[in-house]
């Protein structure tokens, strides 16, 4: 094979938008693939192939094309420089991140795709345009849009990964007619589009920057903390159409099927989660979640009976129906690995045990199914909690691991709560109920909890995966 094959830059765009398609075609059975437990492996390796095509061919054109300062291959060198840093880094993060802290990771990389949709935009301003008439509108609406996108993404991110971190506090930000000033700066945004159009100028595109970044923390800071696993699932989807919105500016193929995929996959999942909690999807982003109604604030409501794991042990060794449900506290523990052999030892013994997983437990989509799975807990046990909800009058135990929010009778029972009309897992209803916490403090919603004062509740306070392995040493 003769040199001139590399450096041919008709050659290598020809192949590249094919390998452009073969990636995202990939991508798309990655999608699916991630949709099941079975498939999940699967659908990760097809992600993993279509993104290694998408980048060995992007090396090529521009290896052969000369796009990216062709002088000596600079640009070459550039991009390769960048492929490797990137990579390294993302292996670094990827081996030492725990299973806790990959929320608070996903919401800093997406901050990282806002980020690159702005730097985009810019660009597409300052280089120089040789489109006339209707073309050159169509460009500099989409380098508004796409840089107003980023923004709002970027700084959105960077405050969902601050507060995901405990960096700042959880609670939202209420600043007098909040929606009143996110309606005028969207209002503003379609003003400044109009005019950016008519008379391109770089004062209009650092005017709709900074009001994009401070959008962006806005929305986000004014959202509670109960509401964190579907800013998460938001942002993702608005780093997708950023991505989109930088795939247009860039005329990559690649990047618009991508961007459209992350974009709408994120908007449905979010809107799946809003409806798991009962909230519309706009309350959710307009901060109405979270927000705290008059009631008794931190104040415990009764008295609370304490536990001991032998006494846990025993109950568990005379139950023949257990459900668990795991909440985040079990994943700050680590406490899934002696959580799923005890579900193993009580199996064995011939108790029937099975998870009940809320849509929303955890701080990010999915987090507990993970957590499980990498415990080598059986697919078949591991139920939804439409799935599970009309079981638990039916059962002998339940084990609350970690989990608040989401077993919170308040959502059912108290109208003025601000949870209340969120379907939670009603594991008050089974014959006992056994809470493992750290201590009596509410949840990461802030709301306080009357399961843990009710006469079939008993605490069991202390670190949960030292509980659990003291249950089953006394089992």
């Amino acid at each position: 094979m003769t040199a001139g094959f590399w450096t041919d830059a008709a050659l290598a765009s020809t192949v590249a938008d094919a390998a452009y398609i073969v990636a995202a075609l990939l991508f798309i059975l990655s999608l699916a693939g991630l949709s099941a437990h079975e498939t999940a492996r699967r659908g990760v390796a097809f992600g993993i192939a279509g993104m290694a095509i998408a980048l060995a061919s992007t090396v090529w054109v521009v290896a052969a094309t000369g796009s990216l300062v062709p002088q000596g291959g600079f640009g070459l060198t550039l991009l390769a420089v960048a492929v490797l840093a990137g990579g390294a880094i993302g292996l670094w993060r990827a081996r030492v991140v725990e299973m806790t802290g990959m929320p608070e990771l996903i919401a800093l990389l997406h901050s990282f795709v806002g980020l690159a949709a702005v730097l985009v935009g810019w660009n597409g301003h300052l280089a120089a345009s040789e489109l006339s008439g209707s073309l050159r509108d169509i460009h500099h609406a989409e380098v508004f849009i796409g840089v107003f996108i980023g923004g709002v993404t970027f700084t959105g991110s960077i405050v969902a990964f601050l507060k995901l971190s405990a960096r700042i506090g959880s609670r939202p930000l209420m600043l007098p007619g909040k929606n009143a000033l996110n309606i005028a700066a969207l209002v503003l945004f379609v003003a400044l589009t109009v005019w950016y159009v008519l008379v391109p100028g770089l004062g209009l595109l650092v005017a709709v920057t900074a009001l994009a970044l401070l959008l962006g923390w806005h929305l986000v800071a004014s959202i509670g903390g109960g509401d964190m696993p579907v800013v998460v699932s938001m942002l993702n989807s608005y780093s997708g159409w950023a991505a989109a919105a930088a795939g247009f500016l860039l005329n990559n193929d690649l990047l618009i099927v991508t961007g459209a995929l992350v974009g709408s996959s994120g908007a449905y999942l979010s809107y799946i989660m809003c409806r798991a909690m009962n909230r519309s999807f706009l309350s959710v982003i307009a901060g109405g979640f979270g927000i705290e109604a008059p009631r008794a604030g931190e104040e415990e409501q009764g008295e609370h009976r304490e536990t001991d794991a032998a006494s846990v042990a025993t109950l568990l060794a005379s139950a023949s129906s257990v459900v668990i449900t795991p909440g985040y506290g079990m994943a700050v523990a680590q406490a899934q690995y002696p959580v799923a052999k005890l579900a193993e030892r009580l199996r064995a013994r011939g108790v029937r045990v099975r998870f009940g997983i809320h849509p929303v437990a955890g701080r990010l989509p999915g987090h507990m199914n993970v957590l499980l799975a990498e415990a080598k807990v059986p697919y078949d046990i591991v139920l939804e909690m439409d799935e599970i909800n009309d079981d638990l009058a039916a059962t002998d135990v339940v084990l609350v691991i970690g989990a608040n929010d989401t077993v919170n009778p308040a959502a059912a029972e108290d109208p003025g709560s601000p949870i209340a009309g969120m379907p939670v897992l009603r594991v008050w209803e089974a014959a006992n109920v056994i809470v493992f916490k750290r201590s009596m403090a509410s949840g990461y919603a802030g709301v306080q909890n009357p399961l843990f004062f009710r006469e079939n509740t008993q605490m069991l306070f202390g670190d949960a995966k030292e509980r659990v392995e003291d249950i089953l040493r006394a089992l």
